[in-house]
């Protein structure tokens, strides 16, 4: 009744956007509750406590209701959640286990782009790794746990580690 838990697919975009007018999450999910959503989050990102990049496949959490979003916020500013994720990686970190440490802000040349940043500039991101399993042609699966959630966060961690995700 308070909460939908689903994977979303890869390619998927979580909430309309410049660009992305439909065929989000958010749309599906107002056809599938019939608009029945927390209000929240606006008209463009009902129910919306957290996201995923359109090309990040995995768990979201979506409040039907404003009591489940608040709490969902709190749980998640306060993190007092988890948050886990699988990664290929093109290579295979040079310490199997660690972790990283560093500030992530605006690339100062492609303003698309996230990227480690200077202490005092950007926010603070912290993420433990683990090598779960290293292939013969040297890609490696890791276990992310996120202490933040900083946008491409763990891109930016694997590439700064000078392990990228693989296809990056």
């Amino acid at each position: 009744d308070d909460i939908i838990v689903l994977n979303k697919a890869h390619g998927m975009v979580v909430h309309p956007a410049a660009g992305n007018a439909d065929g989000t999450l958010v749309n599906a999910l107002l056809y599938h509750c019939k608009g029945q959503l927390a209000g929240i989050g606006g008209v463009e990102r009902p129910g919306i406590v957290h996201r995923l990049d359109k090309d990040t496949s995995g768990c979201i959490i979506v409040a039907k209701n404003d009591l489940a979003h608040q709490s969902l916020a709190k749980q998640f500013h306060d993190r007092t959640n988890e948050k886990r994720y699988l990664a290929v990686l093109q290579s295979t970190p040079t310490k199997k286990e660690d972790t990283v440490f560093t500030h992530i802000g605006r690339h100062p040349v492609n303003r698309l782009k996230m990227t480690v940043v200077n202490p005092g500039s950007g926010k603070s991101a912290i993420t433990d790794y683990r090598v779960l399993h290293q292939a013969a042609d040297g890609t490696c699966l890791v276990l992310c746990d996120l202490h933040t959630g900083r946008t491409h966060q763990i891109r930016v961690h694997m590439l700064h580690i000078g392990a990228p995700i693989l296809g990056d």
